[in-house]
């Protein structure tokens, strides 16, 4: 936020600048021009008034009366050469003055007039409109920030379609499910049993998980949640997390392992929401790893600054925490959208064969949260994958 008051400041200062310069311009055009008006018509006008006078001289001379008159003649078509060449000058000066006013200020006026109608069109909802940048100055920085502000608009106005397509999709399967369960019953096709109505509770309880997932990610989008931030000792808090998930490792009969240096320094997080992000990254792997497979977390501190794909860094301040499975691995085209909100690599893969698809994007702005980083990497199709997230240490 600091830098972007700096820069606001200096594109003001040198806006401002450069607006005095252009008057001062304006200054000089006409003064210059005024200069080599005046010495243009000055000597002709007193030429002409000088030999409308020679008659007067001539006959005048010798006189005392003739001289006075002349003199006093000759002051007067004097006063009036000047007078009459500074009016041309003056009239020149204000033409040229107005002629670079009205360029320097088009120059201005332009990009600003070509703003304000965009901007009516982008608030009629168009947000394709763009504005066209003509200068790499003051102008042409706010054109360009412009066009930054309608791109982002256009994008969150595509997600708001997309996330009431998402939500309208994953409401209506359990939806369907739990009407065809009731017409079932009530047409006397299903029976009455207790396996039917489990079923549709099934249904109810997936429904109540949406909208349950629905609020969280609108929370923690929003950030209003606090964090309760304390040293927190992760080689105590992980076996506690996978301990509540035991009976779906002994129902998978999946193995897992735990690599935790002895020495593992704790990290400044709040203990609730680390115990989210972990359960949320191990479900997600007991969910997509197959019976009999296995899951590895282990804990490190990196000895370098690890730059990530998306540009980011985590310093050695941080400590690294990754989940890796034997799962069927994740295209590499798909890395960088996993924790986008609905996102799912197969397309076409059963909703009940997975989760809402809001998951990983919690956790990443619950991690966000705690001034770290998460990614994902994958080796390719069957070759597992590992989710990774970095806190900082206390």
């Amino acid at each position: 936020m600091r830098w972007l008051i700096t820069l606001r400041h200096n594109l003001q200062t040198r806006f401002t600048w450069k607006l005095m310069a252009s008057f001062l311009i304006v200054i000089a055009v006409g003064m210059l021009t005024l200069a080599l008006a005046a010495e243009s018509v000055v000597p002709t006008a007193f030429n002409r008034h000088m030999m409308g006078m020679s008659h007067l001289m001539t006959n005048g001379m010798g006189s005392e009366m003739g001289m006075s008159e002349m003199q006093a003649d000759l002051f007067v078509s004097f006063r009036a050469a000047v007078t009459e060449a500074l009016l041309i000058a003056a009239a020149a000066a204000i033409v040229s003055a107005v002629a670079i006013s009205l360029v320097l200020s088009r120059r201005v006026v332009t990009p600003i007039r070509q703003m304000m109608e965009v901007s009516r069109y982008i608030a009629t909802g168009h947000y394709r409109e763009r504005v066209q940048v003509t200068s790499e100055d003051e102008l042409g920085q706010l054109a360009h920030s412009f066009n930054q502000m309608a791109a982002s608009l256009e994008q969150i106005e595509a997600m708001r379609h997309e996330l009431i397509a998402n939500v309208a999709h994953e409401l209506r399967t359990p939806l369907t499910s739990i009407k065809g369960y009731m017409e079932g019953l009530i047409d006397g096709v299903l029976p009455a049993e207790p396996s039917t109505f489990q079923q549709i509770y099934r249904e109810a309880d997936r429904l109540q998980r949406l909208v349950n997932d629905l609020q969280e990610l609108s929370r923690v989008e929003a950030g209003a949640f606090q964090l309760n931030l304390q040293p927190l000792q992760m080689s105590e808090l992980i076996p506690r997390v996978t301990e509540r998930l035991l009976p779906q490792f002994e129902e998978k009969q999946m193995t897992l392992r735990l690599k935790l240096p002895d020495n593992l320094p704790p990290v400044m997080a709040d203990e609730d929401r680390v115990s989210q992000i972990l359960l949320n990254l191990i479900g997600n792997a007991l969910q997509y790893t197959p019976d009999g497979g296995a899951i590895t977390i282990a804990a490190h501190r990196p000895e370098t600054t690890k730059r990530l794909a998306d540009g980011s860094r985590v310093s050695g301040s941080q400590l690294i925490f990754t989940i890796n499975d034997t799962g069927p691995g994740i295209p590499s085209e798909h890395l960088p959208h996993l924790f986008t909100r609905f996102y799912r690599v197969d397309k076409s893969r059963s909703r009940v064969g997975g989760g809402s698809g809001i998951g990983l994007t919690i956790v990443k702005h619950l991690v966000e949260a705690h001034n770290g980083q998460v990614w994902a990497e994958s080796q390719g199709a069957g070759r597992g994958s590992t989710f990774s997230f970095s806190l900082p240490s206390a």
